[in-house]
């Protein structure tokens, strides 16, 4: 089957006339038909040239994903074929990216596959969860209604990840601003007060605490790279352990396990968890799938592995409960209630129930974070930096000291 492709054309009129223009066809000989049935005389036919868009990461926002699938949704609903609304849609997009895949899936859709295939074709926009769910809304004829269940999922999402790093950004720009003076200080204005004090001639009897912070000064000035090595391993390294195999498992269990902030990654996971197992499950798709797409959606290694030994006991025959209490990564409480909505025949609604107290209880532990977080950083910031400062002012007072009883 040949691949439709854009093509741009210029060509001769009735009377003399020359048009341009673009048109889709799978090659220039269907393009030069298709112009001389419109009476028109072919002059030049060329490819157009594919956009270079550089992106990092998806190309596509989720909040653009949001708009998309509610209009398609509505189109859908309203009796409009899958292809039209496609070609409708790749057409009002600001987002030339996102417009040139909804493109190349309104080809593919066009060429036989199925909507949920030709999704999947792209996998940094359309994840195998958002599939799974196109997929169960094609076999079950409510596309439609998946599609605006998938929206809600995505914006309750959204707001999720805001709130996580809204309670994080706060301190590490504090601890950012906080290592930029103490960098300042240790360079600049600690020298100056060490050559003052060289100059009075008492640089061997200055107290403890101003020979402790002018030898950390030299020492940080002679071994800066030291210092500097240090700091990349902290912003540079521990990341990119992160993103190995060996260093994920690590690193996950640590981020569950550290006080104030565990607590709230703990929730967080109920509340995605929850949330992504009720839509696929009130969406048609079946438990165990259900189960193996939540684990990777998890962002957690440890609760990954807890998801998944729930998935084997699950096929071997055995409740949910069982296995969710094995692994030891979700509160009693929210197991307990899972095992009531599971023998009541309505886990999916069960888990909406728990996701949407989860997400209430978010935003209460984020909100109770950040204002611990506020004034803890400040104490413990203007402690180092006054300590640094009484340091080099206590030569200074103790000058004005014997200057005045003299």
């Amino acid at each position: 089957m040949q691949t439709i492709q854009e093509w741009i054309w210029e060509a001769r009129g009735p009377q003399g006339e020359i048009r341009k223009g673009v048109m889709e066809a799978p090659d220039e000989i269907t393009v030069e038909e298709k112009l001389r049935r419109q009476n028109l005389i072919p002059t030049k036919v060329k490819k157009k040239p594919r956009e270079i868009i550089i992106t990092f990461g998806s190309p596509v926002k989720e909040a653009e994903i949001v708009v998309f699938l509610r209009q398609f949704s509505t189109m859908i609903n309203a009796g409009l074929p899958i292809v039209q609304c496609l070609e409708i849609l790749s057409q009002q997009g600001e987002n030339k990216a996102f417009n040139r895949i909804l493109k190349d899936i309104k080809t593919n859709v066009e060429q036989g596959s199925t909507f949920s295939d030709a999704l999947a074709k792209h996998p940094k926009v359309f994840d195998e969860l958002f599939v799974s769910l196109v997929k169960a809304g094609e076999v079950g004829g409510i596309l439609d209604t998946i599609l605006q269940r998938l929206a809600v999922y995505i914006e309750k999402r959204v707001k999720l990840k805001r709130q996580v790093r809204g309670a994080l950004v706060y301190p590490i720009a504090v601890l950012l601003i906080a290592i930029a003076v103490v960098v300042v200080l240790l360079t600049w204005v600690i020298p100056a007060f060490q050559a003052m004090f060289a100059d009075f001639g008492g640089e061997n009897t200055l107290p403890w605490p101003t020979q402790f912070m002018i030898s950390l000064s030299e020492g940080f000035i002679e071994y800066w790279y030291v210092f500097l090595g240090l700091a990349i391993f902290v912003f540079g390294g521990i990341p990119w352990s992160y993103r190995q195999s060996w260093g994920r498992p690590f690193w996950d269990a640590m981020l569950l396990e550290i006080p104030l902030i565990g607590p709230v990654m703990r929730k967080v996971a109920v509340a995605r968890f929850t949330r992504t197992l009720g839509t696929l499950l009130a969406s048609g798709v079946p438990i165990l799938d259900a189960l193996n797409i939540v684990a990777k959606a998890s962002g957690n290694v440890v609760i990954e592995r807890g998801i998944r030994l729930t998935a084997e006991r699950i096929s071997e025959g055995k409740t949910m409960v069982e296995p969710l209490m094995e692994a030891k990564v979700f509160p009693p409480m929210v197991v307990q209630m899972i095992g009531v909505g599971e023998q009541a025949g309505a886990l999916d609604q069960m888990l909406s129930k728990i996701a949407d107290f989860y997400e209430e209880e978010v935003d209460i532990a984020v909100a109770a974070l950040t204002s611990l977080l506020e004034p803890l950083m400040m104490v413990v910031i203007g402690g180092i930096v006054g300590f640094m400062l009484v340091a080099m002012y206590m030569p200074i007072f103790d000058l004005a000291g014997k200057i005045r009883a003299e």
